[in-house]
């Protein structure tokens, strides 16, 4: 069976709802394990020099984000707030009509790490909408956390079934027939 095919013998609704909750369940254990791993690093690396894990190139380092990605937009910490909701609604909204297990992978890990971020600009220091995002895993000259590991992951999947042509709905477009040139 195809990636993006529903199975057979299984009414749709049903499956869509199967779907989204998965969506929803590996999004929640994506936060869980994500603020876990933070708590972690907050308990363990705060005034700590550097841990290798594997030589330089993979090493455990505490610092907190105040931006998006590559520490982009410091200084608009309740932008990234308002994004992030809007993020986590929107994928929320988009997900409950997921019909393909890949594609409901692929939500659940981006709701998952927007959420988890989204959280920590929530309930962080400085303050409410302006809090700082956890990083501890210092991979060459990023650092991130599970999260980021997971919005990665999630976009490059839903990219690939974008380029493979597969829609949300887990249904393949009916193919228009073909018709004759009239003579």
């Amino acid at each position: 069976m195809a990636t993006g095919q529903a199975a057979p013998n299984v009414p749709a609704e049903r499956r869509v709802t199967r779907l989204f909750t998965l969506v929803l369940v590996l999004a929640a254990a994506l936060v869980a394990v994500d603020q876990l791993t933070k708590w972690w690093a907050v308990s363990e690396l705060t005034g700590r020099a550097p841990i290798d894990v594997i030589g330089e190139l993979i090493q455990l380092r505490l610092t907190y984000n105040p931006g998006a990605a590559f520490s982009i937009g410091t200084g608009y910490t309740w932008v990234l707030t308002l994004i992030a909701a809007a993020a986590v609604v929107t994928i929320t909204y988009v997900a409950r009509r997921v019909g393909s297990r890949a594609w409901a992978i692929g939500l659940g890990l981006v709701l998952g790490g927007a959420t988890t971020h989204l959280l920590d600009r929530l309930l962080r220091e400085p303050g409410f909408a302006r809090g700082h995002v956890v990083d501890f895993i210092d991979y060459g000259p990023f650092v991130g956390n599970v999260a980021d590991i997971a919005l990665v992951g999630g976009v490059a999947l839903i990219l690939v079934l974008n380029v493979r042509n597969i829609p949300l709905t887990g249904r393949a477009a009916e193919p228009e027939p073909a018709t004759t040139p009239a003579p």
